[in-house]
């Protein structure tokens, strides 16, 4: 069985959708499309901007979302999904590829979730650190033991066996690097973002996109979407949105993700998007499945 994922932030590059932009008729409309929705030609800093630019959440995310979106889609008769996952921001591509939600619809949502975030790290700046080499239990206790009410950290992106990902204020962030370092981390790194995502300090974020998100229309999915809060499969609109909401407080659940898409018989991997990040992740996960790329 096939299944199809879409990538999150961080997945982006300078020259991303260029070559699909020249080369095919679809994506070339739908490229055309998303300017027009955003009120700025997002294709000329995709395609030929700076990295600077492009790091910009309230950039990166339509960007990634476009991209992702219009890669599965250009596919045609290709793309026939059996199941499908996004990993954070990439929840939304899955939704706009499987029809839950228009691609217009999608990317204004995608544009308001960068706002709002953007605005929630200004208002609680936080960090996020990427812990590698110890099991998830052990990253856990540690973040349990460094937290106070005032001051926290939790584990934000299970993303692999020996990967996981913590979010929260900078100095409790920083101590629990620390701890985990001591207790046989091989690496904890500290990530190059403002924000403390998927944590309680985007909590303002995940309001203001709730209100959106609660105006838009959802329609059912053309298949089961397996959704970050709680890696399990959605198709009914009413839960897909209430998972969508938590999701921006909530941990990414990608290692269960995927190992409950392969017990429900995926066998062949598809990322549809910038990058590889999501590929490596599920070689990690699963060894048994074939991985490929757009």
């Amino acid at each position: 069985m096939k299944a199809f994922v879409f990538p999150g932030q961080g997945a982006q590059s300078v020259g991303m959708g260029k070559a699909l932009y020249e080369q095919n008729e679809v994506a070339r409309e739908l490229f055309e499309k998303a300017n027009e929705v955003l009120g700025f030609r997002i294709t000329d800093i995709m395609f030929k901007g700076t990295d600077e630019e492009l790091k910009q959440t309230r950039i990166t995310q339509p960007a990634v979302f476009v991209h992702s979106v219009v890669s599965a889609l250009a596919l045609g008769d290709d793309f026939q999904p059996a199941m499908v996952a996004g990993h954070s921001l990439g929840e939304m591509s899955a939704l706009a590829a499987t029809g839950a939600l228009s691609f217009e619809d999608g990317l204004r949502l995608v544009q308001k979730r960068a706002l709002a975030m953007q605005k929630a790290c200004d208002e609680n700046p936080g960090t996020m650190a990427a812990i590698i080499a110890l099991p998830d239990e052990v990253v856990e206790a540690v973040c349990e033991n460094v937290s106070k009410p005032d001051c926290f950290v939790i584990p934000a992106n299970y993303n692999c066996p020996g990967q996981l990902v913590i979010s929260g204020h900078v100095e409790a962030v920083s101590v629990a690097c620390e701890k985990l370092k001591e207790t046989g981390a091989k690496r904890a790194l500290v990530l190059q973002v403002n924000g403390a995502f998927h944590s309680p300090l985007m909590q303002s974020a995940k309001d203001e996109l709730a209100a959106a998100i609660m105006q838009t229309e959802f329609k059912t999915p053309c298949c089961p979407v397996y959704q970050n809060v709680d890696a399990l499969p959605h198709t009914d609109p009413e839960e897909i949105k209430q998972n969508l909401i938590a999701q921006l407080t909530s941990p990414v659940r990608w290692t269960k993700t995927v190992q409950n898409m392969v017990a429900d018989g995926a066998t062949e991997f598809t990322e549809c998007g910038p990058g590889k990040a999501l590929q490596g992740m599920i070689t990690k996960i699963a060894r048994d499945v074939t991985v490929q790329g757009v």
